[in-house]
């Protein structure tokens, strides 16, 4: 039996036009975001009326005003208490958007039940922006003023233009389901999502697709970074005593599928998309891709191990949501990337994860990602964790340290040279003992402290040392400050490095003047002892004997 006018009228007066709810869900995790509200008839002699059945006599007839706040008023007071940040979304008649009391007719139903207009969005479609578009601006206002989001409905159908987009203040955009439906057996359908996807993020709108029924079709959407779904797959429109049911639902992930093209051939469910996720996901070092929001589009495994956070819960979430703590110290960084600067090599220390100790330290870069007009639309992040480097920087300053502590507090003079003999290191008593200064330990400088007659024995004992890697133990005389020669012995060792390093070498230095002045003495004794027994024997009379030498008279 057709449906007329007085039906519809006789509806309406019954108040047999019900809301229903259907689930929208954020693809990535699967999690409900919210429902949109559609209206049913519940009549009691035809049974379940859908819309395309009486919504074109009510809009015909004037009676669509009376029609929506029916639905909005009982879908208000039926969800009231839904838990934030859950959201609702309902479509308005092009018609409707031309009415100057809409707002205040959504206002009030909303105020009725005590729902906050914030988490409610407006879908508008895009024949409402046609014709006389001032009142259209005007009622859109109003509600982005009242707190409302606006949604641009069934977008890619009839006379779409980019020029709609910028009409109105939209916050979503509505992938529309004849799309959808076709994604995977014709490629253009895919090609139409990935724009209408890749255009809503680069002009900052969530992207939500309609008429999602298969787990192919949401594994393509996620592919191409659709942040909402809702259609079958996920639940059909469900009356009011449904609800509870429905938010308490566990969220429902898809796992890669495959399809089929038109041409037959079994490809992945965006072409290469599978082999590019699995060298993103494969990369040694955490990657991730930003919006012009900041929102994460995508990020791969090794970012995740690296946050400690899933990688479905960076997706669509910006990074002060995702790292708050954090997100001050690299704040100015993001900013400067999307200003067109390349940020490379970036330290950024945070506290270790719950296993961890310490702090872990990453290497970050920043790095603008253009459109083809050269305009900066998000930003590629690749990170890698230098931590165990650091780790062991510090130990090696540590045990540095400790070294430089122990040459500094040791009672005895040492030193330590390089590989090539050039560069020397004493401490405090060596520089005491030798009279080594700053500008003598350096590139042999060392050298010109030590009495001239010693300087090429000495060379060459280090050389030979050097070259066969062997004990070095020389004595030679230091210039003092008070002008005299003092006799110093030094003794040293290698120490082996890895193959092919260079070693260094370590050793004591010992005063030895003394000792040296004692033996010269004793020689001279002997020698002239020697002499004069040798003088006696010969019956030859020296005047004196002068360090070894005879002085007589003849």
């Amino acid at each position: 039996m057709p449906i007329d006018t007085a039906d519809v009228i006789r509806a309406l007066e019954r108040d047999e036009v019900v809301p229903a709810f259907q689930p929208v869900v954020e693809l990535r995790t699967g999690r409900l975001s919210g429902f949109e509200v559609l209206a049913r008839w519940q009549s009691p002699t035809r049974g379940l009326v859908l819309p395309p059945n009486f919504i074109s006599i009510a809009e015909e007839t004037g009676l669509i005003g009376s029609l929506t706040h029916q639905v909005l008023r009982k879908a208000f007071r039926c969800i009231s208490t839904l838990p934030a940040p859950l959201s609702l979304a309902i479509n308005i008649s092009p018609i409707q958007m031309r009415y100057a009391s809409l707002p205040s007719q959504i206002r009030d139903a909303a105020e009725e039940a005590g729902f906050p207009l914030n988490r409610l969005t407006i879908e508008i479609t895009e024949s409402a922006l046609f014709g006389d578009l001032p009142p259209v601006q005007k009622v859109a206002m109003a509600l982005k003023d009242m707190g409302c989001r606006l949604a641009i409905d069934d977008f890619g159908t009839g006379y779409s233009s980019l020029a709609h987009l910028q009409a109105l203040p939209f916050d979503d955009v509505k992938i529309d389901r004849s799309f959808v439906e076709n994604m995977t057996t014709v490629r253009d359908s895919r090609k139409i999502v990935a724009a209408i996807v890749a255009l809503g993020h680069t002009l900052g709108l969530t992207t939500v697709a309609e008429g999602v029924e298969t787990e192919q079709q949401a594994s393509i959407l996620q592919s191409l970074d659709c942040d909402r779904g809702q259609g079958w797959l996920y639940g059909r429109p469900a009356p009011a005593e449904s609800i509870v049911s429905l938010v308490a639902a566990p969220g429902r992930t898809i796992s890669d599928a495959s399809s089929k093209q038109d041409d037959g051939r079994a490809v992945s469910s965006l072409d290469t998309h599978g082999q590019l996720q699995a060298i993103y996901d494969g990369a040694p070092v955490g990657l991730a891709f930003l919006d012009s929001n900041l929102r994460h589009v995508t990020v791969n495994r090794q970012l995740a191990e690296m946050t400690g956070i899933p990688v479905a819960d960076h997706n669509g979430k910006t990074v002060k949501e995702v790292v708050p703590k954090l997100y001050p110290a690299i704040e100015p960084y993001l900013l400067r990337a999307l200003k067109g600067e390349a940020v490379i090599n970036v330290e950024v220390a945070r506290v270790g994860l719950d296993n961890d100790e310490g702090t872990r330290t990453s290497l970050v870069s920043y790095l603008p990602a253009r459109d083809e007009t050269n305009s900066v639309i998000g930003i590629s992040v690749a990170i890698v964790d230098i931590s165990p480097r650091k780790r062991a920087e510090k130990a090696l300053h540590a045990i540095a340290e400790d070294h430089r502590f122990m040459l500094e507090t040791h009672p005895h003079a040492s030193w330590t040279m390089d590989a090539n003999g050039s560069n020397l290191v004493v401490n405090p008593p060596a520089v005491h003992m030798s009279g080594f200064g700053d500008d003598w330990t350096r590139n042999l400088g060392w050298l010109g402290s030590i009495h001239p007659v010693d300087q090429q024995p000495t060379m060459n004992a280090v050389r030979l040392a050097l070259r066969t890697k062997s004990s070095l133990d020389i004595q030679y005389r230091v210039h003092t400050v008070d002008g005299d020669w003092r006799w110093l012995r030094s003794r040293g060792e290698p120490r082996f490095a890895a193959p092919g390093k260079n070693q260094n070498w370590f050793g004591f230095i010992e005063d030895v003047d003394k000792h040296k002045r004692l033996e010269d003495a004793l020689i001279e004794s002997q020698i002239e002892t020697q002499f004069l027994l040798h003088a006696a024997q010969n019956n030859f009379q020296p005047h004196k004997v002068v360090k070894g030498i005879v002085v007589s008279d003849a």
